[in-house]
């Protein structure tokens, strides 16, 4: 999808990107398509390629920001993606998820209201990338009643794990 096949509503959407060593080359290079696209982007880090740092520095706090409605949605690589899902999803309110294919970032949103679209840096090339990432912005959560059920009880885990954690 181009710029110009994009929603209106999209064109200016608050996006934040980050990225360890592993996913430093992808995430510029999408953080170069989501602004060209009039997206607005806040970029989390790594500034630069350093193999010894760690992911977690970078995908927490843009989890944070996409808790807190800093940004809208997130977008975070790793060498495979799945390091960076699982740090996301230790921040409560994202609903993170790797995504390899169309059907799982059009579905995550609408079902599950996904919110931040985990990437294998090593692993998805540019182009599929972009196209899965753009799927994932024009997806809409559908706020379907089971959907909106399921997810108070994926909300009621994150309290509960709070309280044990106090």
């Amino acid at each position: 999808m181009t710029n110009e096949n994009m929603p209106s509503e999209m064109e200016s959407r608050r996006i934040g990107v980050a990225a360890d060593h592993g996913g430093y080359e992808l995430k510029q290079y999408l953080e170069t398509r989501l602004r060209e696209a009039g997206h607005r982007v806040n970029d989390f880090g790594g500034h630069r390629p350093q193999p010894d740092d760690d992911y977690p520095d970078f995908v927490v706090p843009l989890a944070r920001a996409v808790a807190r409605g800093e940004v809208e949605r997130g977008v975070a690589v790793c060498g495979s993606g799945v390091g960076a899902c699982v740090a996301a999803n230790k921040v409560a309110g994202v609903r993170a998820c790797l995504i390899h294919e169309n059907f799982s970032a059009r579905q995550g949103v609408e079902d599950d209201d996904l919110n931040v679209i985990c990437l294998g840096g090593l692993v998805v090339g540019h182009e599929t990338a972009w196209g899965l990432v753009q799927t994932f912005l024009t997806a809409r959560f559908s706020g379907a009643e089971r959907h909106r059920r399921r997810l108070a009880k994926v909300a009621a885990l994150e309290q509960a794990g709070a309280k044990e954690g106090s």
